[in-house]
Parts: C-alpha cells; sequence; structure tokens
C-alpha cells in the first residue's frame, strides 16, 4: 500500500462557525494504480489532495505513505516529504516565470537529489515539447505549459503523483492528450497517481473511481 488514510477528518474554522469538510476517511492507493477522486464542488477532494500531500494536516487519524506517518510530521518533515516522495500537478502550472523550460523541468528533480538527465530526455520527447526548452513560461500556451508542469513532476520520480484537475483549464482535446501523457508517464515511472476531476469521461479511462459526498466515501 503506498499511501493509506485511516479515520482522517478535517475542519476549518469560518465566520459562520466550524465547518467539517472530511469526516473519518478511510481510503487505500496501491503503488502501480490510478484512481479518480470525483465528487460534488465543496466534497473535500481538494482537501484530501492536500492532506495526502503534506500541504495541510488533519485533525485526526492517520495519513500513512512511504513508511511513515505524514500526519504527525512537523513542518519540516512535511516539505522534505513534498521534495521526495510527491509530486502535484495543478490547474495553475506554478511554473517559475524566471527559468526557461528546460531548467523548469530539472527544478524538482535537483532539489530532489534525483536529477537524471536520461529520464529528463525520454520526458521531454514524450511530452512533445523539446523545441519549448529555450522558452519562457510566458510564452507557452496553456497546454504547452501543463506539459511542462507534467515533466517537472515526473522528472524527480516520485512515486505517489496527486493531480487536481489537471486538465481543467484546457480544451477537450488538448486535455485527453494531457492524461494520455500522464497515465503513460505515470505508468512507466512506476508511480501512483490520485486525480482529481469533476469529469466522469476522464475518471472512467483510470483504474479506479473514489466519490466523496459530504465529506466522506460514498
Amino acid at each position: 500500500m503506498l499511501l493509506s488514510l485511516r479515520n482522517v477528518s478535517k475542519s476549518y474554522t469560518t465566520a459562520e462557525g466550524r465547518l467539517e469538510i472530511l469526516k473519518s476517511i478511510d481510503f487505500d492507493l496501491d503503488a502501480g494504480e490510478s484512481v479518480a477522486l470525483t465528487g460534488e464542488s465543496g466534497s473535500g477532494k481538494s482537501t484530501l489532495l492536500h492532506l495526502a500531500g503534506g500541504l495541510d494536516h488533519p485533525d485526526t487519524g492517520q495519513i500513512l505513505s512511504v513508511g511513515r506517518d505524514i500526519a504527525a510530521l512537523e513542518d519540516q518533515g512535511r516539505a522534505e516529504y513534498r521534495r521526495t516522495a510527491v509530486g502535484l500537478v495543478f490547474q495553475q502550472f506554478n511554473l517559475i516565470p524566471s527559468l526557461d523550460i528546460g531548467a523548469n523541468i530539472s527544478f524538482h528533480a535537483r532539489l530532489a537529489g534525483r536529477h537524471d538527465p536520461g529520464w529528463e530526455r525520454e520526458l521531454v520527447q514524450r511530452l512533445g515539447i523539446e523545441p519549448l526548452l529555450a522558452r519562457y513560461p510566458d510564452q507557452l500556451s496553456g497546454g504547452q505549459q501543463q506539459r511542462v508542469a507534467i515533466g517537472r513532476t515526473l522528472a524527480a520520480r516520485p512515486p505517489l503523483v496527486l493531480a487536481d484537475e489537471p486538465t481543467g483549464n484546457l480544451d477537450e482535446v488538448t486535455g485527453d492528450a494531457v492524461l494520455d501523457i500522464m497515465l503513460s508517464l505515470t505508468r512507466s515511472a512506476g508511480a501512483a497517481l490520485l486525480m482529481v476531476t469533476h469529469s466522469s469521461r476522464l475518471a472512467q479511462r483510470l483504474d479506479r473511481r473514489v466519490h466523496l459526498h459530504g465529506g466522506k466515501i460514498a
């Protein structure tokens, strides 16, 4: 089991009082598996993803990943987990504007101590972005930037890839192409993929679908 959530709950304080987002969630993800996380807006999909990625911590429960309880880590430990064990892909591409595309792709891998020029060349070729390496993010289309963001994530060979609506800002044709690439490359890397999506059509293309409703797995 690559990722395991046990009795995980999360709430936030609002002007109207305490708002429960996740309620005693149990969830498992195997190595090499791709899972679509679906549900209506406000059901807790992004919150679950952020918890699994060490971007936030739960009120209660355990989040077990790559041999450690992420929920029990302090800020420094969670930062190290994000750097070495998890790859994050969001709708916002979060590319570094001052770095060219080649440097953007290798950035995370260098931080993780896993810079592999051969693997990066393969990623660049399969993503179809080889002619773009000397350009900067603001010179690329949205679809091109998303391909770069995927390349940057996978360059570090993370065992766990978390994607939050990675095709949400793209047209259907480009979105399908980006998902094809993400599924192919995560499988090639032996990584597990947990992807938030509102699209039933895209969800059907992953190995399994998990639906959140009212903060619980339906």
